[in-house]
C-alpha cells in the first residue's frame, strides 16, 4: 500500500532528509518550530532597489516567493518515499529574471494571456497597450506585474501578502488599481492563491500566475510523461498569433481532450493545425465547472516515477495549459541545468484570453464598488 502523506512526512522528518539546497526538509523545519516566513536580501534592481526572498514551510510543502514579479522562486515537496524536490522551474539569482521572457513563477496582471491587437473599448474609449507578443500584447506588457516590486508583509503563521498600487495608465491600462494577492501554505501544505482588486475607474483585470511545473523536479528533463487531467470539455481555438477565434470547440476527437487523463507527451507531435499555432500546447481550456464562487476541480497532473501529484482547484472558467514549447536550451536553471522544450509546463487559472474583445466570453470588466476577487488552490499529494 502506499503511504500517505503525513506518514511520509513523519519519516522524512525522523530520517533528517536534506533538500537539494542543503536546508532542512520542510518537514523537519516544522519539526523544529521553524514556520514562521522569514525575510532575507535576494538581490538589488538597477536602481538600488532590493529585492527579498520570503520563505514558508507547513504541511511538508516549502515556498519561497520573491518581492519582485511576486515570483514563485521555489516550491519544494515530498515524494512517496519523503524526498523533497523543488518542482517549480525559476532561477538561482535575480539577474536572470529581470530579462527573461518566459515568466517563470511570476504573479501575472493586469491582464494575464494575449489581447488581439493591444487594444480594446471600454464603455466608448479605446485603450492602446504594448505590444510585446507579435502584434498582440501579452500578460499586461512588457512592464506588467511580473516586473514590479512588491510590498510583502505576513499574513499568518505560513501566509504572505502582496500589495501594489497599480496607477491609472500603467501599460495603457485605465484605473487605479489597488491589488492585494495572499499566498498562503495550508495544514496539508497546500498552496492557496488569492486575489483581489478594486479600481476607481472602469477597467479590465484577469490575474494569475506563472508558475512551471515539473513534478520530477526542476531540471530533470521533459514532463511529457506527466499524466494530465483537466475537466473541460471545450476549448478556445485560436489564429496563428494565438488569439482565440472565438469558437468554444469541442475537445472530443482532438489533442485537447484530457477529461480521462493521459501522458502529456501522448498527442503532443499529432499533426493538428492548433498544435502548430503553438509548438505545441498553449491553449486555454474551457472548464465545465464555470465561474464559481468557491474553487471548483480544475486538473489533476501526476507522475508515476515520484508519485508526486498536483490537483487543482479555482473560481476561474479557464485553465491555459502551456506545455513549455519555447524553452529553448538557453536559460539555466537553479539546480544548473538548461531548460529546454517541455521541460515543464504552466496551468494558468484565468479568464479566457481576449475576453475584453470577445463580448460572449465570461467577462473581465471590473467598475468602481466592486471588489474583483479570484481563488487557486493547489493541493500537493503523494501516490
Amino acid at each position: 500500500m502506499t503511504p500517505d502523506r503525513r506518514t511520509v512526512l513523519a519519516s522524512a522528518a525522523v530520517a533528517g532528509l536534506a533538500a537539494t539546497t542543503g536546508l532542512l526538509t520542510p518537514a523537519a523545519a516544522e519539526g523544529r518550530g521553524d514556520a514562521q516566513p522569514r525575510r532575507e536580501t535576494f538581490g538589488h534592481l538597477p536602481d538600488g532597489t532590493r529585492v527579498d526572498r520570503w520563505t514558508l514551510a507547513r504541511g511538508g510543502t516549502r515556498l519561497a516567493v520573491l518581492s519582485y514579479g511576486g515570483i514563485v522562486q521555489r516550491l519544494e515537496t515530498p515524494d512517496r518515499h519523503g524526498r523533497t524536490a523543488n518542482v517549480s522551474l525559476g532561477f538561482a539569482t535575480l539577474e536572470p529574471y529581470l530579462t527573461a521572457t518566459t515568466y517563470f513563477g511570476a504573479l501575472i496582471g493586469r491582464y494575464g494571456n494575449r489581447i488581439a491587437g493591444g487594444r480594446f473599448t471600454l464603455d466608448g474609449t479605446t485603450h492602446q497597450l504594448p505590444l510585446n507578443d507579435g502584434p498582440n500584447s501579452l500578460h499586461g506588457g512588457d512592464a506588467g506585474f511580473d516586473k514590479r516590486v512588491w510590498e510583502i508583509t505576513p499574513a499568518g503563521p505560513a501566509a504572505l501578502s502582496l500589495h501594489r498600487v497599480s496607477p491609472d495608465g500603467e501599460m495603457g491600462y485605465p484605473g487605479t488599481l489597488d491589488v492585494t494577492v495572499t499566498y498562503t501554505l495550508t495544514d496539508d501544505g497546500d498552496f492557496r492563491i488569492d486575489y483581489a482588486a478594486t479600481t476607481d475607474a472602469p477597467t479590465v483585470v484577469n490575474l494569475t500566475n506563472h508558475t512551471y511545473f515539473n513534478l520530477a523536479g526542476e531540471g530533470t528533463g521533459s514532463i511529457l510523461d506527466h499524466r494530465l487531467e483537466i475537466a473541460a470539455a471545450r476549448y478556445t481555438p485560436v489564429d496563428a498569433t494565438l488569439i482565440p477565434t472565438g469558437e468554444l470547440a469541442p475537445v472530443s476527437g482532438t489533442p485537447f481532450d484530457f477529461r480521462r487523463g493521459k501522458p502529456v507527451g501522448q498527442d503532443i507531435r499529432r499533426g493538428h493545425p492548433q498544435l502548430g499555432h503553438g509548438k505545441g500546447f498553449d491553449h486555454n481550456l474551457v472548464l465545465d465547472k464555470g465561474v464559481t464562487r468557491r474553487p471548483g476541480h480544475a486538473a489533476t497532473l501526476h507522475h508515476p516515477a515520484s508519485g508526486r501529484t498536483l490537483t487543482l482547484a479555482t473560481t476561474e472558467p479557464g485553465v491555459q495549459f502551456y506545455s513549455g514549447n519555447f524553452l529553448d536550451g538557453a536559460l539555466v536553471g537553479t539546480t544548473g541545468n538548461a531548460y529546454r522544450q517541455s521541460d515543464g509546463l504552466c496551468l494558468e487559472t484565468q479568464h479566457y484570453p481576449d475576453s475584453p474583445n470577445q463580448p460572449h466570453f465570461p467577462s473581465t470588466v471590473l467598475r468602481p464598488g466592486q471588489t474583483y476577487r479570484s481563488t487557486t488552490v493547489h493541493a500537493f499529494t503523494t501516490r
